[in-house]
């Protein structure tokens, strides 16, 4: 069933007055953030998993990691972007939500950066919502980081439609990415080690739990 996105927008819980410049700023000037009900689905579970520590891979503007902080008052989070003039808006706008003592962002390629820096920190939760197409690549750095039991989120699988299209009809130069998604999705699905379910909200989400 198609539900257009304002109706959507309607059931959605008004958001505070620098979420609302977020989700201005990133329309205007063409930055990715989360949809609205991706977002409000993620931090729905994520009240449900109650996770103590969570690891981001994608800060952008820091807009999800400041909708997470801000329903789990008790959670710490890490935040990884590679790019800096982004990285730097978001410590700016996690200041001005007065939550820098709770997220911390570090500016860096996740791909690149060593796992050592973490010494023997692990994560209750890892939300990925970076470089598409190089999902795998992300989990399988970074899941050794994850306690028993926890949880993964990965973002964008539906990448705005394209994952659904028959490969001839999806942009030559896009391709790639499409297709390492594809492979991506289904390797999870079926991985050993995590219970995975995909949930068709926002641009589409997988939810693995480490058994």
């Amino acid at each position: 069933m198609d539900v257009s996105e304002e109706f959507l927008k309607e059931l959605i819980k008004p958001r505070a007055e620098i979420f609302l410049e977020m989700e201005k700023y990133a329309k205007e000037n063409h930055v990715p953030i989360m949809q609205l009900a991706g977002m409000e689905s993620l931090i729905h579970l994520l009240s449900l998993q109650k996770p103590k520590t969570l690891l981001e891979l994608g800060t952008a503007i820091g807009y999800s990691s400041m909708r997470i902080a801000t329903k789990l008052t008790s959670a710490n989070i890490v935040t990884i972007e590679r790019d800096v003039d982004k990285a730097n808006l978001a410590k700016n706008y996690i200041e001005r939500g007065k939550l820098q003592d709770r997220i911390e962002v570090i500016i860096g390629d996740a791909l690149e950066i060593s796992n050592e820096i973490f010494k023997e920190q692990k994560f209750d939760a890892i939300f990925i919502d970076a470089a598409k197409g190089q999902y795998k690549k992300f989990f399988e750095k970074y899941a050794p980081l994850l306690n028993d039991r926890g949880v993964i989120y990965c973002d964008n699988l539906l990448l705005n439609g394209l994952s659904e299209l028959p490969m001839s009809e999806v942009p030559r130069r896009k391709r790639t990415m499409v297709r390492n998604q594809h492979h991506f999705t289904q390797w999870l699905l079926n991985h050993p080690d995590y219970d995975t379910a995909f949930l068709p909200v926002g641009d589409g989400m997988l939810v693995s739990i480490k058994r």
